[in-house]
């Protein structure tokens, strides 16, 4: 208990870093997965195949390397920001593929004849997409979806190890003063049960509200 007591200021710096860092992530997964869901099923061949090398790539890339490749690699081409924008973009960007694959699925289980019918209301691909088939595919992938946000949460670990004010990078400020490690992990641990907990029952809310009853 001393050790929260003691370095209470610590880590609630880590705690909100953590959070801005899952929020702003969070945006662009979703903003990125939306954007290429619709270009795997787009009726133009180069945006399926953009969508494609774009899931592929990232889904099978260790996310510690696409730190590296972010917070490193970018730099070197001129692009100079904070490093907490570079992690938005890395976690941001790693988590997309999965929520994007979360989409298609759900894509696939509205009707075909959805999309018939709004084309034959002289709907184009774009209008069919946004305003009937996704926010359809969106209301049967909400678990899934939630998930995959849970899981960015816990990644966000890693920027810790890239001069990132959050949460598991406490424990280094912590452990230089010398109090009991298990404790200090402790407390870190209940930092992300917090966080967790709260988007588990945000997604919660959206499918007892949105969901699909099956």
């Amino acid at each position: 208990m001393y050790v929260l007591k003691d370095n209470f200021s610590t880590y609630v710096e880590g705690f909100l870093g953590t959070l801005q860092l899952t929020f702003y992530s969070s945006l662009l997964a979703l903003a990125l997965g939306f954007l290429m869901a619709s270009f795997r099923v787009a009726p133009v061949g180069s945006l399926r195949v953009f969508g494609t090398v774009w899931v592929t790539v990232l889904r099978n890339t260790p996310l510690t390397l696409l730190f590296f490749a972010v917070l490193l690699g970018l730099p070197r081409f001129g692009l100079v920001l904070p490093f907490q924008v570079f992690a938005v973009l890395a976690l941001g960007c790693y988590t997309s593929a999965f929520i994007c694959e979360a989409l298609r699925s759900g894509i696939n289980t509205v009707p075909r004849g959805q999309g018939e019918a709004a084309r034959s209301l002289g709907m184009n691909f774009g209008q069919t997409l946004h305003l009937v088939v996704l926010p359809q595919a969106f209301r049967s992938v909400i678990p899934p979806v939630g998930s995959t946000l849970i899981a960015l949460a816990k990644n966000s670990a890693i920027a810790g190890a890239f001069s990132v004010t959050e949460l598991l990078g406490t424990y280094k400020t912590i452990n230089e003063l010398g109090y009991n490690i298990v404790w200090t992990f402790v407390w870190i641990a209940v930092g992300y049960l917090i966080i967790t907990l709260a988007i588990s029952a945000l997604f919660n809310v959206l499918e007892r509200r949105y969901g699909v009853a099956r």
